[in-house]
């Protein structure tokens, strides 16, 4: 049964890192084509919601003392994220294909201020996760 925690844990925690440090790294640097990355943002974000759904099935079932206050807080960031990423970022990124130069500019825009907010909860998230063992 240990090897099954070792997979979720690595599935999860791959996952996050991918779908954390893409997001922070289309943030910061506009010249980086969103549209590119959201449909693999939004998988890893899937298989992200997935094995943490597995992880507080195997750890946390039946607790809900402070630690998992810090990890339902991290949770409700990385919900929050994921949604913004998908309402901003997907939805403008559909919009391109027939899109005349101002309007791209725009969608583009729409797409960065998507990623920073989503890279903010992120960044909430993973803290979230780190800390959570101290409380």
């Amino acid at each position: 049964m240990q090897y099954v925690y070792i997979v979720v844990i690595g599935l999860h925690v791959m996952a996050g890192v991918f779908w954390a440090g893409t997001t922070i790294a289309v943030a910061r640097d506009p010249e980086i084509k969103a549209e590119r990355f959201i449909r693999p943002q939004l998988g890893a974000s899937g298989m992200v919601f997935l094995t943490g759904l597995l992880l507080w099935y195997f750890f946390h079932e039946g607790a809900f003392g402070s630690m998992e206050m810090v990890l339902a807080l991290g949770i409700a960031t990385a919900l929050i994220a994921a949604g913004v990423q998908g309402a901003l970022v997907a939805s403008s990124s559909r919009q391109l294909a027939g899109a005349d130069a101002a309007t791209q500019t725009q969608l583009r825009a729409k797409m960065t201020k998507g990623e920073r907010l989503a890279g903010g909860l992120l960044v909430i998230t993973v803290l979230c996760m780190a800390t959570a063992r101290m409380f």
